[in-house]
């Protein structure tokens, strides 16, 4: 059972091959024996996901299934889940239990999913590597002598692992594209609104976007269907008609044999460049090959601010950050320090204990562009560039349906490799950041292996709102290739 897709095990469900029961102690039990090595998990509930695998498998008896009724999934620990801790992988939240469930997890929940628990990552999202935890770094199931990437590496390691069929990350600067590429598994970042940020912990909130990683891109969509849409309750929210994402999966091309018939793909020069791997230039490469074979034509493009958005971004996420995460401080909720002799020593004391290097790291940079003197030296001119970014995505998108190309320079990194050098770090983002700076939605796809079997992931990048066309073209790449159904050997 593990090994089959969200979709494929709906339909078994259906079909009553087996109950939500023992789909969910098939689940846990495998959590329970390769989690204390990969680390994907933070939280395990197996008591709730019991209770509401029955509740499901009541529901399905009664006729009042829907298409996701009894299906498994995990939750990156950075969505407020109501009854189960949600820590954002930091000492400053290790205790905290929200009395509410975020919008994505409401939503899901009322489409009958069973919560397993919450995934690892980089504290409150802070990171490329999933090492910036304060619970461990997640372990790549490729090689766990590797990291999984970030911040959304427990959610992609659990799904490469099969821990859970479906999982739902956060992208801020590409923390779900990226571990999606490490790990050899799909993963959609949405346009900027598509999806609630409420009860969603923020980092950057001009910037965050949830969304989800499964095996494949079906599975994304249907995960999509579920928990997308506008939300009166998040002032960021698009007010836009609903939308079936799985819409034009389910149409049958009007040439099977070259199904990507007239599909245009911009290929932009920047991406290509000095810096990419060769193994994940050719992996990348033979994928475009295949997308041509399937009917595709490839058009070269220009994206002149690639070199640009590193800095733009981090200025604005850290700047973003200092804001959001000043109302931590010990008073309300979160950790507290144990002695104090005054109310500012205990601020001072409490973030000090609670927060990690990364994160103290960004609050520091964030608010010194924000400082007297240095707002319109740094900060207004990012959010110039910021703009001028946008611009060149939306002159791209004029000559091609969709933008092609690797969503990082290399394969996944060993443990440590980059710990002391975090500049190095940030520059790994540079094909992934600049769509979270536009707003545009982008997803990773399996499309190869690089040296030592590492995972590769092509990246899709389309205009606003047009989730339905990218999620449809990667689906068609995925019916001509096995790679989204490889499975580290664990």
């Amino acid at each position: 059972m593990i090994e089959q897709s969200l979709k494929q095990l709906a339909a078994g469900l259906a079909a009553k091959q087996f109950s939500s029961l023992e789909l969910t102690q098939a689940f846990l039990d495998r959590i329970e024996a390769l989690n204390p090595a990969l680390n994907a998990f933070i939280s395990v509930d197996r008591a709730g996901a019991l209770a509401q695998a029955q509740a499901a498998d009541a529901a399905r008896a009664a006729g009042n299934a829907g298409p996701l009724s009894g299906i498994p999934i995990a939750h990156k620990d950075i969505f407020c889940t109501e009854g189960l801790r949600t820590t954002c992988a930091s000492k400053m939240l290790d205790n905290f239990v929200s009395p509410y469930d975020a919008t994505v997890v409401a939503r899901l929940k009322a489409a009958g999913t069973v919560m397993l628990g919450k995934t690892n990552c980089d504290e409150f999202a802070m990171g490329s590597t999933n090492e910036n935890s304060y619970y461990g770094p997640a372990k790549n199931p490729w090689d766990c002598s590797r990291v999984p990437g970030g911040s959304s590496g427990g959610s992609a390691a659990a799904v490469a692992a099969r821990l859970a069929p479906g999982v739902t990350g956060t992208d801020t600067g590409g923390s779900i594209r990226q571990p999606a590429s490490f790990c050899g598994v799909t993963g959609l970042k949405p346009t900027y609104g598509a999806v609630s940020r409420w009860g969603m912990v923020a980092y950057a909130s001009s910037l965050d976007q949830g969304g989800p990683l499964a095996q494949t891109a079906e599975d994304c969509a249907i995960l999509l269907n579920a928990f997308a849409g506008f939300d009166e309750k998040d002032s960021t929210s698009a007010e836009r008609p609903a939308e079936d994402y799985t819409r034009l999966l389910a149409q049958a091309p009007a040439d099977p044999s070259k199904p990507l018939a007239g599909v245009r793909l911009g290929v932009p020069k920047e991406y290509f460049g000095d810096g990419l791997a060769d193994d994940v230039r050719k992996a990348v490469e033979a994928a475009l090959a295949e997308m041509e074979k399937l009917g595709a034509v490839r058009v070269e493009v220009s994206l002149p601010k690639t070199e640009l958005s590193i800095p733009a971004y981090y200025v604005i996420a850290p700047a973003e950050a200092s804001s959001n995460l000043s109302r931590f401080d010990g008073v309300r909720y979160g950790h507290r320090a144990a002695e104090y002799s005054d109310l500012m020593d205990m601020y001072c004391k409490s973030r000090a204990e609670g927060f990690g290097g990364e994160v103290k790291r960004r609050i520091m940079v964030g608010t010194y562009v924000l400082s007297h003197g240095y707002y319109d030296a740094y900060y207004l001119q990012a959010l110039k560039l910021r703009r001028l970014i946008a611009e060149d995505f939306a002159t791209a998108l004029k000559q091609c349906d969709v933008l092609v190309g690797p969503v990082c320079p290399g394969t996944a990194w060993p443990l440590g490799q980059m710990a002391d050098d975090p500049v190095r770090m940030y520059l790994a983002d540079i094909y992934t950041v600049s769509l979270n700076l536009a707003g545009l939605p982008g997803m990773s796809v399996p499309c190869g292996f690089g040296a030592g079997g590492l995972p590769v992931g092509m990246q899709l990048i389309g205009n606003y709102f047009a989730e339905a066309r990218l999620l449809e073209i990667a689906h068609r790449f995925q019916q001509a290739t096995d790679f989204h159904l490889r499975a580290p050997d664990l």
